[in-house]
């Protein structure tokens, strides 16, 4: 078995799209109209594949606190510098539990815990 993608209900579309691209750094591969009201968009290369939907019927999308994803970045600091250029806050952090990982969150346009995590040699 192999996973295929996480899929995320979005309030706004094109907030979300400049979020996982700009933020996360994810690239746009598809973006089609799924039936009238109903727009869904997909982004990231190889193992890391986001589904971005957005349903203008449904008002309010809301994330639980006890999720989260995560992405892999090769430094902290060099996201957090992006972070604070792109305008966005973090929510928490960062912190390193131990000497081989540092990590901290920020949340999506919709409220979703986005981890940064960078793994220490």
């Amino acid at each position: 078995m192999k996973f295929c993608w996480t899929t995320i209900m979005v309030n706004d579309l094109e907030e979300s799209l400049k979020f996982y691209q700009e933020i996360v750094g994810l690239t746009l591969k598809r973006r089609f109209s799924a039936m009238p009201g109903t727009e869904i968009a997909f982004l990231g290369d190889g193992e890391t594949k986001v589904e971005l939907i957005y349903n203008e019927g449904q008002k309010n999308v809301n994330f639980g606190t006890d999720i989260s994803l995560g992405f892999e970045v090769d430094s902290v600091e060099e996201e957090l510098k992006l972070i604070k250029e792109k305008g966005a806050a973090v929510h928490s952090g960062p912190f390193q539990p131990n000497p081989h990982v540092k990590f901290f969150y920020v949340l999506d346009p919709n409220g979703l815990k986005i981890q940064f995590v960078e793994n220490i040699a």
